[in-house]
């Protein structure tokens, strides 16, 4: 007679699916889109930014304007013919959404005034949240050489 712990192992197939190796490669997926996502929106325009050592972090945004040094404005990736035109879709945006932002982007190259302009047209037009896009660079006490160390951080000695 048998008891029961005396249970035979050929008794079948094997039930059970390893699952560790499906979500090693699904992880792996995940990171190489991540990457390639960011590399593949900034691809689309180029602009080259200014510096700033103070920048923050990218702002996720509902509207997004760019100004090159030919003159041109986009938005949203869409290419406006006139500064008037795009903020009637800003316009439209904001009353939408009233929390919409604004990211502005504007070559290194552009005047000021006209940087300030956009700026204008967009608080106008009721967006009351808005950023200017950068890269970020050292900060200006590195480029001469008086790095400023964060606190509790000893001094390196004199030479």
């Amino acid at each position: 007679m048998a008891s029961l712990n005396e249970l035979d192992e050929d008794e079948g197939p094997l039930a059970s699916i390893n699952i560790i190796p499906f979500v090693d490669i699904v992880l792996v997926l995940l990171v190489i889109f991540m990457l390639t996502s960011a590399t593949i929106v900034r691809a689309s325009l180029k602009v080259e930014l200014p510096k700033a050592a103070s920048g923050g972090g990218k702002v996720e945004t509902t509207i997004n304007l760019l100004y090159n040094k030919a003159g041109e404005l986009f938005l949203n990736g869409d290419k406006q013919a006139s500064l008037q035109a795009a903020a009637s879709f800003i316009r439209g945006e904001a009353a939408k959404n009233p929390k919409v932002q604004a990211v502005i982007s504007a070559d290194k190259g552009v005047e000021y005034g006209k940087v300030v302009e956009i700026i204008d047209t967009v608080k106008q037009n009721g967006v009351t949240g808005f950023a200017l896009d950068i890269e970020r660079g050292p900060t200006p006490a590195a480029i001469e050489g008086n790095a400023v160390l964060p606190a509790g951080t000893p001094a390196p000695p004199a030479p």
